[in-house]
């Protein structure tokens, strides 16, 4: 019997693993095809915490806000709703002295907040977006980064202007998406 029991603890410890190393390789082949360096890809990282905590330590815009940091090669893009054009300046200046960020794309909407639905559904849009773009052989979907809002779609990446004329058509015509903004950076 505790041969058993051990046998399937070993097993379930087992599966646990490969699922981190599944996880973990396509984390690696990810980073290893992101046209931005390793150190840029940390950065960029590190750039979300920083600018996300922030903003959180404003009672104000932790309360009454739903403000999304994304960053890329320095670019960031501040994203969701606030009730007043004064929190969605002071969610820009607060994170103006993050280091390393070169440039804010502030794109916060006044508005209420948005509900799980929609947030679902953003979900859903740019996962189809995402698709559509992994479908295309002319260009690469791991350097575009999408990122939904209220049905408005971003499109991040260091690309060429082919590329992001093509994403940005490929976006546009997914059901359901409402807008397409380029957030790019051009080689």
């Amino acid at each position: 019997m505790i041969k058993k029991v051990a046998l399937l603890v070993s097993i379930l410890a087992l599966q646990g693993c490969a699922a981190a190393i599944v996880a973990g390789t396509a984390g690696a082949v990810s980073a290893a095809t992101d046209r931005r360096t390793i150190g840029s890809q940390i950065d960029d990282n590190n750039i979300e915490i920083k600018a996300t905590l922030e903003i959180k330590a404003q009672d104000e815009l932790a309360k009454f806000a739903n403000i999304s940091v994304v960053s890329l090669n320095g670019v960031v893009l501040l994203l969701g709703q606030t009730p007043t054009e004064e929190m969605r300046a002071t969610a820009e200046r607060v994170i103006k002295n993050v280091i390393g960020i070169t440039k804010i794309h502030n794109q916060i909407r006044i508005g209420n907040i948005t509900g799980i639905t929609t947030r679902t559904h953003d979900s859903w849009l740019t996962s189809k977006v995402k698709t559509r773009l992994l479908t295309e052989d002319t260009i690469s979907a791991n350097d575009i980064k999408v990122v939904t809002e209220n049905g408005e779609v971003f499109l991040m990446g260091l690309v060429s202007q082919q590329e992001a004329n093509l994403a940005v058509d490929l976006a546009r015509n997914v059901s359901g998406v409402v807008k397409v903004i380029k957030v790019f950076e051009y080689l």
